[in-house]
């Protein structure tokens, strides 16, 4: 009786998919979702839209009997609506997507430009502190003119005590 035994050494054999996923430009069909996207939120598609569902309806009303191809419940318009809406949905849902993923890299862009910009305030504000710490300790020109006109006036005060005590003696 041989038992079959899973070792551990040896690679399992790998099951492929029932269906094999097709082939195709993913960047590509998210320009065409985002145009298409873009489209159906125009006032002329809805301009289009109504068009062609009056012309349809006018036709499949008031045409000769043997001209009409949809009479009045108008089947095959509402298949035609339903398999245009079946596409429109997840092509919106990419572009959205994408415009998600877009939106992400520039917040994230502008959350670095936020931080670089919060570093470089923190570091300004300590060098204004630095310089203002600086400059308090630096005479300034109206602190050096009240001190020569302090010295003027002493020199003055002695120039004239120095004058009238040559004259007493």
């Amino acid at each position: 009786m041989a038992t079959s035994r899973t070792r551990l050494d040896t690679p399992q054999e790998t099951r492929r998919p029932l269906l094999r996923r097709p082939d195709y430009d993913a960047d590509a069909l998210g320009v065409f979702a985002e145009s298409f996207a873009r489209f159906l939120g125009t006032a002329s598609f809805l301009v289009y839209m109504t068009l062609f569902v009056l012309i349809w309806i006018g036709w499949n009303a008031l045409a000769p009997e043997s001209a009409r191809w949809d009479d009045y419940p108008f089947i095959f318009l509402t298949l035609i609506l339903s398999l245009q809406a079946s596409y429109a949905a997840p092509l919106i849902l990419l572009a959205q997507n994408r415009q998600e993923a877009r939106d992400k890299v520039v917040a994230e862009h502008d959350r670095q430009a936020n931080a670089r910009a919060h570093a470089d305030m923190e570091f300004l504000a300590r060098e204004v502190a630095s310089l203002r710490m600086a400059v308090g300790e630096v005479a300034t020109r109206d602190f050096l003119r009240s001190e020569l006109r302090d010295l003027l006036k002493d020199l003055d005060e002695r120039s004239r005590a120095d004058g009238e005590g040559d004259v007493s003696a």
